[in-house]
């Protein structure tokens, strides 16, 4: 199991650890209130739906959030560091849009009969204040980190692909890509739960092929980046016009959820955490579009060999281990600068 090894790798992983644990305490307190305040008769109402749904989703965030830390410092993957600062940002603004849409929420139920506790909200309120603060404080905390390990992971990508600005800025582009992949998995299948729970009058043909498209797409993300390790310039082309696909559905959810028409009632109780899903989601996507055609264009220039196997290198206070060591490519300039 990877152990951190210096003071910033530390501080990173225990600032995610810190933040993650008063973050899932205050969601379950929430979570735990709101479901208990429920009545009998709110079952099959859709407010009382969509709030366990989105708590449930924020709260899967921050578990998966620390995954991608411990493999991001696992791998002393720098684009990866920095990609979990943006996240972190994502996750404030799913915070604060969570404050108002629970806000509704109650007050709906609260006007149909279904919550019996009126100071629900006022109970409420604080803790979901103290949610986007928190997390404007864990993004300021982590930024900084984040520079320090910037520096720090940089002497590791030297002594893993040379000083080769060019075989290092492929390297950049495939880290980029990777990291892409793992960052679509959690918003795509945050949209994909939150529809099938709260989004209701969904023809069958829609719901089977919605719950068919999370293992299809986790299938579609891990031949993603087997074929670009693999350098499969065919495997690319099919996974680049499945990533175009996958634009035109968000984009077609994205219209029809604001189309005036008796579809928009279905989409009204989670529209702006769906909304919020989907534009991410799509920039993501485009991004993750351009990141693949460039690691396809890149093929055959001689990262193959420095991907397809892992070469370990020194920490800064550990032992040197050259097991299954990858040979520079070429030799060493005397330029030793990393950007």
């Amino acid at each position: 199991m990877y152990m951190p090894t210096t003071f910033w790798t530390w501080s990173f992983l225990l600032v995610s650890l810190v933040q993650a644990a008063i973050a899932l305490a205050l969601e379950s307190y929430i979570f735990a209130k709101f479901q208990t305040s429920l009545n009998s008769s709110a079952i099959n109402s859709t407010a009382a739906k969509t709030t366990p749904t989105y708590l449930s989703v924020f709260m899967f965030g921050y578990i998966y959030q620390l995954i991608l830390v411990w493999d991001a410092l696992r791998l002393k993957n720098t684009i990866q560091v920095i990609g979990l600062t943006l996240y972190n940002i994502g996750i404030l603004v799913y915070a604060s849009i969570q404050k108002d849409q629970i806000h509704d929420a109650i007050v709906t139920l609260l006007r149909s009969g279904f919550i019996d506790d009126l100071t629900l909200w006022d109970e409420l309120n604080p803790f979901l204040i103290a949610l986007p603060c928190l997390m404007a404080l864990g993004t300021l905390i982590l930024a900084g980190i984040t520079w320090k390990l910037y520096d720090e992971f940089a002497w590791t990508i030297y002594k893993h692909i040379s000083a080769d600005l060019r075989l290092k800025r492929r390297y950049l582009t495939y880290q980029i890509y990777i990291a892409l992949l793992k960052f679509d998995f959690f918003f795509f299948l945050g949209f994909t739960v939150q529809f099938l729970v709260v989004v209701g009058d969904t023809s069958d043909a829609e719901f089977f092929i919605t719950i068919a498209a999370v293992p299809v797409t986790i299938i579609l993300l891990l031949l993603a980046g087997y074929w670009t390790r693999k350098e499969s310039i065919l495997g690319m082309i099919t996974i680049i016009i499945i990533y175009f696909a996958a634009l035109a559905y968000f984009l077609f959810k994205l219209v029809r959820m604001y189309q005036h028409n008796a579809r928009a009632r279905d989409y009204l109780p989670a529209r702006k955490s769906l909304t919020t899903f989907a534009v991410i989601t799509i920039l993501l996507l485009i991004v993750t579009i351009i990141t693949a055609c460039i690691c396809t264009h890149n093929f055959n220039k001689g990262l193959k060999p420095h991907i397809g196997k892992r070469r370990k290198v020194p920490d800064h206070n550990g032992p040197t281990n050259y097991k299954n060591e990858v040979p520079l490519a070429g030799p060493v300039p005397s330029r030793m600068t990393i950007d």
